[in-house]
């Protein structure tokens, strides 16, 4: 039996069986549920995050897909070729991993290395044919849709006289999104679209090719990112944060650690919970109209991909204001 919004137990009495994994959410949504805390974005909060566009301004969230050059974490550059008809072009693209550049993580890109998927679903399940669990169509089919509260962490750690240290593993604790939030004056509801501004983007255009080189052939290079400590986990859950979109590659801070649980976010986030995580969005142009006129939030909107069993998938978000 499904849950709403309203009914939600807090993190400290998950999980809703003893039978389920410590601190998981598992069957909260029912036991063959799908699609996760993306649940919490039900007709009304569509309705209230349409309620928020004042000015009517539209800031497209996709970074260019040729973005970052060369690409990062072991992937490989995109081959576009234009195909010549009679009377104008097609075109073909080579090599196209949907999460190269501005990118959803679909519930089925993560699995906990001791219980699995998320909600209990085994790796047999992900097959890419009908009938596949936990893929990208699966949001696909209903859209992310609500409203956004965006937490400038690169603003607000300047403004303390703490900015972010890009070349590093700069860990951003809840402490720190508290205090971005207090400072704007925001504040997030259950069924909210959290966007993270840390400012990675407009630090990687910065950077020249050979900078951008070292990157790539970098592994595990150092990004600033969210903090991997269990409060965390406790503020996510119990404020209802419906999905998680940052404009660096990982959400959280790298290196990471895939040992276990507790130093992996995406192994609990992702797998225990059924967080929708973005990664890669431009928030640049966003973040300075949000400083301009002190009004954080706003109007999301994403289409992700309607690929069966799909484990990811471009951005294509809007933010509405």
């Amino acid at each position: 039996m499904s849950r709403d919004a309203g009914e939600r137990p807090r993190y400290r009495d998950l999980p809703v069986d003893p039978g389920l994994p410590a601190g998981s959410s598992w069957g909260v949504f029912g036991s063959d549920d799908q699609v996760g805390m993306l649940n919490l974005l039900d007709e009304q909060r569509v309705r209230d995050g349409a309620a928020l566009v004042r000015r009517g301004a539209v800031f497209p969230l996709n970074w260019k897909m040729e973005l970052p050059d060369p690409p990062v974490l072991g992937r490989l550059p995109m081959t576009h070729t234009y195909i010549r008809l009679d009377g104008g072009f097609d075109e073909t693209y080579d090599s196209f991993n949907p999460q190269a550049s501005s990118q959803w993580d679909a519930l089925c890109h993560v699995d906990h290395p001791v219980h699995g998927f998320y909600n209990g679903h085994g790796v047999e399940e992900i097959t890419g044919r009908p009938g596949s669990a936990l893929g990208i169509d699966k949001w696909a089919e209903r859209g992310i849709v609500g409203p956004f509260v965006l937490i400038d962490v690169a603003r607000y750690r300047t403004q303390i006289g703490d900015p972010i240290d890009y070349r590093t593993k700069d860990v951003v604790t809840l402490e720190c999104l508290r205090g971005a939030l207090e400072m704007q004056g925001s504040r997030i509801e259950p069924g909210t679209i959290v966007l993270l501004h840390f400012g990675w983007i407009e630090w990687y255009e910065s950077l020249d090719s050979a900078e951008r080189a070292t990157l790539a052939e970098t592994e595990m290079f150092p990004v600033p990112g969210l903090s991997t400590e269990p409060d965390m986990d406790e503020w996510v859950w119990d404020s209802g944060i419906a999905a998680i979109v940052a404009d660096n590659p990982s959400v959280e801070a790298m290196p990471f650690d895939k040992a276990s649980d507790r130093t992996f976010l995406h192994f609990r986030l992702v797998a225990l919970h059924g967080i929708a995580f973005g990664e890669m969005h431009d928030l640049s142009r966003l973040s300075e109209d949000c400083a301009q006129d002190g009004v954080y939030q706003g109007f999301f909107t994403a289409a992700p991909m309607n690929k069966l069993g799909g484990s990811g998938s471009t951005g294509n978000a809007l933010a509405i204001k």
